[in-house]
């Protein structure tokens, strides 16, 4: 592996290929973002995007993808036993794992981060580690990157099959990590569920501008929510490939009146505030770099209006659909009613279609070997 590889740096320009990201939103994300991937792999899209990046919530997802990935079949290009990675996360989604994670970490030996890893691992992942992460040097394979935040640095660290760690700190080749700790620190929301403490047993490469490649830096990580420093996931795609996807589950702030002046609601509704503002200027960054033409490709959010998209075609009914209800489940690891599953799957599978082919233009199309057909059905009964 040439130094370059290893340390993942961007082109000068980005390359060809499609990026997918991921945004954080706890099990509100995780199940909104099915939606999406199951029309992503209906058009033929998922197995031809290169890098999938996640934040928070949406890494349980991108976790679970990745970790059953060898199991799909594919035939042209379309996974057809998709189901099987929403069976696993309907699985997580009917369980409630914050609060016994909260409990057990105030009164029992241990932190709240590795219960939750512990829960996520015994629902879903099964002992798999980032090496079970499938290899992107294979044709028809993403790379899986899991975004957390090291408070250590103040920077974004990469979880991934080929490494882990930040510029500042360096890189571990071929980490051993599990992928359920992986997970954990990428959805470790301040200020209950973080920090999530990593021990690191490999040795850490000191690349190039890692300007604090030694100890403790270099022996353990205290990690948070990937979404503290990047609640879109788009850090890792943006600089590298001209295609780019975006699912957005995040909520807006609402406006508070007379807000808690407690520090304890007060400091909530502070941190809620920071990450509205840096989830706006992700999104509008983006947008910008649509516009200038700098990359193709498209945004969906689970708040935005099927209007926006002016489509003269509107099989499943949206326009007459209102989503913000979906938009205001609380960001929370706590149980998910069946009907409201549907509904969220539902509604990430229609506004992602909406969005693609509002933006994904015939030249796109036939340049990654795709046609964008409108849908006939909700993946689940009942619409959203």
């Amino acid at each position: 592996m040439s130094v370059d590889e290893f340390i993942d740096r961007a082109p000068s320009q980005p390359e060809d290929g499609i990026g997918l990201a991921l945004s954080g939103g706890g099990y509100r994300a995780m199940v909104f973002h099915v939606g999406a991937l199951i029309r992503l792999n209906e058009l033929s899209l998922l197995r031809k995007i290169k890098r999938i990046s996640s934040v928070s919530g949406g890494s349980i997802t991108a976790g679970i993808l990745a970790a059953n990935w060898k199991d799909l079949n594919f035939q042209n290009d379309v996974a057809t036993n998709f189901d099987i990675v929403v069976s696993k996360i309907r699985a997580m989604a009917n369980t409630t794992i914050d609060a016994g994670a909260i409990i057990g970490g105030i009164l029992l030996p241990g932190s709240i981060s590795d219960r939750v890893a512990k829960a996520y691992d015994d629902l879903a992942f099964k002992g798999a580690t980032l090496a079970d992460l499938p290899d992107d040097g294979q044709p028809g394979n993403p790379r899986f990157v899991i975004n957390a935040t090291n408070i250590q640095t103040a920077a974004l660290w990469r979880f991934s099959r080929n490494y882990m760690g930040d510029y500042r700190v360096g890189l571990v080749n071929r980490p051993d990590v599990a992928l359920a700790k992986a997970v954990a620190a990428s959805s470790a929301f301040p200020p209950i569920l973080s920090p999530c403490e990593l021990d690191i047993t490999q040795d850490v490469v000191n690349t190039p501008g890692a300007d604090l490649h030694r100890e403790p830096y270099t022996k353990t990580a205290i990690l948070s929510d990937g979404g503290v420093y990047d609640n879109l996931g788009l850090e890792t795609i943006s600089k590298r490939y001209t295609t780019l996807l975006v699912s957005d589950a995040g909520q807006k702030i609402a406006p508070e009146p007379d807000p808690h002046r407690d520090w304890t609601r007060h400091s909530l509704r502070v941190l809620d505030t920071v990450d509205n503002q840096v989830r706006s200027l992700r999104k509008r960054h983006l947008i910008d770099s649509f516009q200038r033409k700098d990359h193709t490709g498209t945004y969906w959010g689970i708040r935005t209006s099927f209007a926006d998209y002016k489509l003269g075609q509107d099989p499943l009914g949206c326009s007459t659909r209102n989503p913000i209800p979906l938009a205001e489940v609380p960001t929370r690891l706590e149980a998910v009613p069946r009907n409201l599953q549907d509904r969220l799957i539902n509604w990430g599978y229609a506004i992602c279609d909406a969005a693609l082919r509002a933006h994904i233009d015939p030249a796109l199309q036939n340049k990654l070997g795709v046609a964008i057909t409108p849908p006939t059905q909700f993946p689940f009964a009942g619409g959203y």
